[in-house]
């Protein structure tokens, strides 16, 4: 166990980095895991910290699967670790790890594809949507928010580590999928509640959610085998990318199951 008190520090100067600038890890090739929660899921997943780092007041009851789960163990005072800490309620404890590189698209896994989804709010819900109803990859176009930002992180609650996960990809990649793409759309094709009744929603498939304000861009648009509307009776103009991306991909995954 190390014992920090520095803010000078280059660990401290690093956490401070990783848990404050959104995308901080693409240059240092690591990751901030901040919490219980956090920290939990990706030793669940089967990932190995580099490092632990836990506040004073933390490190005298740290459960043990914690003290163990890495290589190093440093501690901070309190006042320390709430000044690397990226929440306004310190969690007094998080793991750094190596950010999981997924250069290749896997042709024949059940996508979702974001589309310049710049909301971090937004993005980790759809990645908890996609973890918890079947779709294994995510696939971020260029534009899209960084997958592994801190405010995504969170937002995810640990459905990262389940998912095959490649960002900052250009359109004409995603040509590498052997499967239909189905683009969301406010005003056009058919409702999914009929496509669902029908059995006709393709699976594995690839589900195209587009940007917050213009949807999925006509490039993809235009090259998606099938376009999809969502009934909305209470007469909303649209609905959050994160609620559709919820409601689409469970009619998928109610579709394969029946």
């Amino acid at each position: 166990m190390n014992v920090i008190t520095s803010r000078d520090n280059p660990l401290v100067k690093e956490l401070r980095r990783l848990s404050q600038d959104s995308t901080a890890y693409r240059k240092l090739g690591r990751v901030w895991l901040e919490g219980d929660h956090l920290c939990r899921a990706a030793l669940a997943r089967g990932v190995r910290p580099e490092h632990a780092v836990f506040a004073q007041s933390q490190w005298g009851i740290a459960p043990r699967e914690w003290i163990e789960a890495a290589p190093r163990n440093t501690v901070l005072p309190d006042a320390l670790f709430a000044e690397v800490s990226g929440l306004e309620s310190p969690a007094r404890m998080g793991f750094v790890i190596t950010v999981p590189v997924a250069p290749d698209i896997l042709r024949h896994t059940p996508t979702v594809v974001l589309d310049r989804v710049q909301d971090a709010g937004n993005v980790g819900s759809i990645l908890r949507s996609a973890s918890a109803f079947g779709f294994g990859q995510v696939l971020a176009i260029k534009g899209a928010a960084a997958l592994w930002s801190p405010k995504v992180l969170r937002a995810g609650m640990g459905a990262h580590f389940g998912l095959h996960l490649v960002e900052g990809l250009e359109p004409s990649a995603l040509e590498a999928l052997e499967m239909p793409w189905v683009a969301t759309s406010s005003h056009q094709g058919p409702f999914l509640h009929q496509l669902l009744a029908q059995q006709a929603l393709p699976m594995p498939c690839a589900w195209l959610m587009g940007h917050e304000g213009q949807g999925v861009s006509s490039q993809l648009a235009d090259q998606a085998a099938l376009s999809v509307r969502i009934a909305q009776p209470g007469g909303e103009e649209s609905l959050n990318v994160a609620a559709a991306a919820a409601i689409c991909l469970h009619a998928s995954a109610t579709c394969r199951v029946t």
